[in-house]
């Protein structure tokens, strides 16, 4: 098969995730991608999807360190993903059931271990969809085995249809069922959800690069807040993103009185957020999950000169120290407080809410992305964490996206990016917990339990 034909399907896929609108065209590339193709098809396939899905890495990075050397990580990480992709397709080469069931499997294995990067889940195609709330029930790798489920179907009576040549059939009736399915979980409607508090979030759009530098963010918060709290003096607790200040200025807690805050700390150690309330910090939670290659330094003693050598091209200088991880998860008090990166992996926010969390805070720094689409992407896959653990979210980014998500992961309010400001929003406590919470990843088991069945069937036809 040309080599155009992987590389089209695999793009077009990746042009049906985040932050695309086009989510509800993902079954018809993933069905050809469960179709066609063994190992050479998946890695090409995987280059497509890939190379369109993360291209957002060289553009950010080339546009804030200046330098092309920016975009370095960008071809290496592309094609480790592909070859995931190629292992994936050359074990389930004509077989599409044990190929769907194994891609969810994949998704899972990519959220586990030192090298984690959960990026490019099939169930994030219906995050714009009210079929999201499905996530509820198994996560988002429920939703992922949702939308490989309608591409199985439009595979199997889409074939017999041609087949046959009859349009009213069994096969014509099995594929408006299965388009039936699909256009359901675009238009369930979905209940009212009101809150009854009021939280104040503040988007400074503070420069990374300055803040590194030593710049003082401190009096630029403090004066937004109290802009804010002029605007919306019912709030009653106030969210500074990320790294916000690196330390916590004088006459704050005359500014919040009564109100709590929940901000984000730089040590120069650990990635801090803390709940400063009644002039004290009562709560605090050290980042978990560091972005490797970022905030921490895989195989830091045999590498390190390719380290030094690459972060200084970026304008890096000195040695390079990884921050201290986080000892598990705690919320604070009744906050769920957790951070940037750790949004896309949905054990976090699960871990949260089963300690005890009534509502999620995340504090994120997405300027690191520059004028890209990446930080739009990873809010949107953060989003589903409210869905999966029924809580509302108030994010909180530096430079966006700040927002508020309601528990059926509708956006209910929303500051422009890269601009500084405040936002001020409706949310509320909840304390019942969803099957997803309860249950945990059960998806994945039924994915690899598929993934095993398929893999007995015979290989059908000659399969590229």
């Amino acid at each position: 098969m040309r080599l155009w034909v992987p590389l089209l399907l695999g793009g077009g896929l990746a042009l049906c995730l985040p932050p695309s609108p086009l989510g509800f065209l993902a079954p018809l590339p993933l069905a050809g991608l469960l179709f066609w193709g063994g190992l050479g098809f998946g890695f090409w396939a995987g280059v497509g999807f890939w190379g369109v899905h993360l291209v957002w890495l060289p553009l950010s990075f080339v546009l804030l360190f200046e330098t092309p050397w920016g975009a370095v990580p960008y071809l290496p990480l592309v094609l480790v993903k592909a070859v995931l992709w190629a292992g994936v397709f050359g074990l389930t080469r004509g077989r599409p059931l044990a190929r769907a069931g194994l891609w969810v499997v994949q998704e899972y294995l990519t959220s586990l271990g030192e090298l984690a990067f959960p990026w490019g889940f099939l169930g994030y195609a219906l995050v714009e969809a009210p079929g999201r709330m499905l996530a509820a029930l198994g996560g988002v790798y429920l939703l992922s085995l949702g939308v490989l489920g309608v591409a199985l179907g439009l595979l199997y009576w889409g074939g017999r249809l041609w087949a046959e040549g009859v349009l009213f059939s069994r096969a014509g009736l099995g594929l408006v069922g299965v388009l039936g399915v699909w256009g359901a979980l675009w238009f369930w409607p979905l209940p009212q959800e009101v809150g009854n508090q009021t939280a104040l979030l503040v988007q400074g759009n503070i420069n990374p690069l300055r803040k590194l530098e030593g710049f003082p963010a401190e009096e630029i918060y403090q004066e937004l807040t109290r802009q804010g709290l002029r605007a919306y003096p019912e709030a009653a607790v106030v969210v500074w993103p990320e790294t916000a200040v690196a330390h916590l200025p004088p006459g704050l807690a005359l500014l919040l009185g009564p109100r709590e805050l929940l901000s984000g700390l730089e040590t120069g150690f650990s990635n801090r957020i803390v709940l400063f309330k009644e002039a004290r910090i009562v709560y605090q939670y050290d980042k978990n999950r560091l972005v490797p290659f970022g905030e921490r330094f895989p195989w830091d003693e045999a590498l390190r000169p390719l380290y030094r050598f690459f972060f200084r091209a970026l304008g890096f200088e000195g040695e390079l120290v990884g921050r201290t991880p986080g000892q598990g998860y705690a919320p604070l008090g009744r906050y769920g407080a957790f951070i940037c990166y750790e949004s896309v992996f949905p054990s976090v926010a699960r871990a949260l809410v089963l300690q005890g969390a009534e509502v999620l805070v995340l504090a994120s720094n997405d300027a690191w992305y520059g004028p890209s689409f990446g930080g739009l992407q990873h809010f949107q896959m953060g989003r589903l964490r409210a869905v999966e653990t029924g809580r509302w979210l108030l994010r909180a980014g530096n430079d966006g996206v700040t927002a508020v998500v309601d528990p059926y992961g509708r956006v209910t309010a929303r500051l422009p990016q890269r601009q500084a400001g405040f936002l001020g929003s409706s949310f509320a406590y909840r304390q019942a917990q969803t099957p997803y919470v309860r249950l945990g990843d059960w998806a994945v088991g039924l994915a690899g339990l598929l993934g095993l069945v398929g893999l007995r069937r015979r290989a059908k036809g000659a399969i590229v």
